[in-house]
């Protein structure tokens, strides 16, 4: 994120372990998660497992997660 701007993502990965495992394991790395349109608003003509959608909802976690921390942070200054 820059400011409160959604500007791209990663997945984490682990080759060696299955889909119901902890990827957050020795041997993990991040893949880049490319944005090939703008994902500032979802699009409502496509399904919600469309790109722009999930990449709309994923920024929605992001900027949850970014409040989160800034609260988090003031409340520690304020203790």
């Amino acid at each position: 994120m820059i400011d409160h701007f959604v500007v791209g993502g990663f997945y984490r990965v682990h080759t060696e372990r299955g889909a119901n495992e902890n990827l957050n394991a020795p041997g993990m790395h991040f893949q880049p998660l490319a944005f090939a349109e703008p994902c500032n608003t979802p699009d409502c003509t496509k399904s919600p497992d469309a790109n722009p959608n999930r990449f709309y909802a994923y920024g929605v976690i992001a900027r949850l997660a970014l409040l989160a921390a800034a609260r988090e942070h003031a409340q520690s200054l304020n203790s």
